[in-house]
């Protein structure tokens, strides 16, 4: 089982707080998934070879090009960009995320 000192390790790791109600249940669950995973890297694998890709589906992506389904108007352009709360010309004005 986990020692109180691990736990507060793990959770400092995952910067959550642990209640104190809840750190024997916790230590018991972590315990629990690491003995298994203690039992998995006790498996003999060497003759698998690794798997990776499932689908068999090589470069899925189609290509960027516009496709004109909605040629844009200054009416559709109206439309979308007057949705906005906030506008500037012809584009959506929107706060900054970045600290200056």
């Amino acid at each position: 089982m986990l020692s109180d000192k691990e736990l507060d390790h793990i959770a400092k790791l995952a910067r959550v707080n642990v209640a104190p109600e809840k750190r024997e249940t916790l230590k018991k669950d972590l315990s629990a998934i690491l003995d298994y995973m203690e039992k998995l890297n006790k498996v003999d694998t060497s003759s698998v070879e690794p798997l990776y890709q499932t689908t068999g589906l090589v470069n899925a992506t189609r290509s960027d090009e516009p496709r004109q389904e909605f040629p844009m108007t200054e009416k559709l352009e109206e439309l979308l960009i007057g949705q906005a709360p906030a506008r500037k010309e012809r584009f959506v004005k929107v706060k900054s995320i970045l600290k200056k």
